[in-house]
């Protein structure tokens, strides 16, 4: 097994890898988990809301 053996198997499990990431990025199962997780900057946690609706920031009541 020579130099350009080693390098024709290293091409190879890198093609692979790539093709296992392409397929499992588009597989209708993982669809769901992103596109929950392109939503995340748009919601608001429930404390923020809270918090807001009370007048009151995440430091506390800055009034006095």
């Amino acid at each position: 097994m020579d130099i350009n053996d080693l390098r024709i198997i290293v091409t190879v499990v890198g093609f692979l890898c790539f093709v296992g990431i392409c397929v499992w990025a588009y597989s209708r199962h993982a669809r769901k988990r992103f596109d929950e997780a392109a939503m995340l900057p748009f919601t608001e946690d429930d404390e923020d809301v809270s918090a807001r609706r009370d007048g009151h920031t995440k430091q506390g009541n800055q009034n006095g």
